[in-house]
């Protein structure tokens, strides 16, 4: 059995058929996504390749319920992300799904702590404490010590540390991750992708990670590349 067999469930958290996505910008139509089909296993760490313009940040968007589908059914978390409107889509980044971006979209004149609880805010959760099980989180991302600390005095690594903190606060079914080591150096790159995968090992948290970088990519379970709004390939897990 390989080790992506004993990492996931049979069960797609994220199931696409026939996705397809048309922005009009005026005389012109752009077809971003051609025509996708994706099954990603609850548990898995998948990574995304593809350039500029290939349709892996439209495909992370619709998935994210940021923007709807032109056509197609894409369903997430047990949810049919393309059969409800603007409202639907909201629950669903509400409930199920978080985000971590390149940006790491900090509130300048708050703490590390009152950034991630902000998320909890916005979500009507709780945000009296932290609970053990995500203390325990906060000390994967080893940001303990670092709580009290304004964004200006983070380094790039520790700011991405607190955003995704802040992303897995409302304890996500799935972890939409683009581009998160876009802005950082090499050795804050290794390392937080080493915590992503961490997060994934000991969590089993669902992590959908798009980026251009091939080497970032195999820190997943399985890497799907995308070019022309389809996807190109989709190499098996040894």
């Amino acid at each position: 059995m390989s080790s992506l067999a004993k990492a996931v469930t049979n069960a797609p958290i994220i199931r696409v058929r026939g996705l397809r996505k048309i922005y009009h910008t005026g005389k012109v139509d752009v077809e971003a996504l051609r025509g996708v089909d994706l099954d990603v296993p609850a548990g898995e760490f998948l990574s995304i390749v593809g350039p500029s313009g290939s349709g892996k940040s439209t495909l992370f968007h619709i998935i994210g319920g940021l923007t709807p589908p032109t056509s197609g059914e894409v369903i997430v978390a047990g949810r049919n992300v393309s059969a409800v409107g603007d409202a639907g889509r909201t629950e669903l980044r509400r409930k199920y799904v978080s985000f971590v971006f390149q940006k790491f979209n900090l509130l300048p004149n708050l703490s590390a702590r009152d950034n991630i609880l902000t998320a909890l805010f916005i979500s009507g959760l709780s945000s009296d404490r932290f609970d053990p099980a995500f203390r325990e989180i906060i000390d994967l991302l080893g940001i303990s010590n670092r709580l009290d600390h304004k964004p200006s005095e983070l380094s790039g690594g520790e700011q991405q540390r607190v955003a995704i903190a802040r992303a897995l606060a409302t304890k996500p079914t799935i972890l939409l991750a683009d581009e998160p080591t876009g802005n950082l150096d090499s050795a804050n790159s290794l390392a937080v992708l080493e915590i992503l995968r961490g997060l994934n090992e000991r969590l089993k948290q669902t992590i959908l990670m798009i980026t251009h970088n091939i080497d970032a990519a195999a820190f997943g379970h399985r890497t799907m590349h995308m070019r022309d709004g389809r996807i190109v390939e989709e190499p098996q897990a040894e």
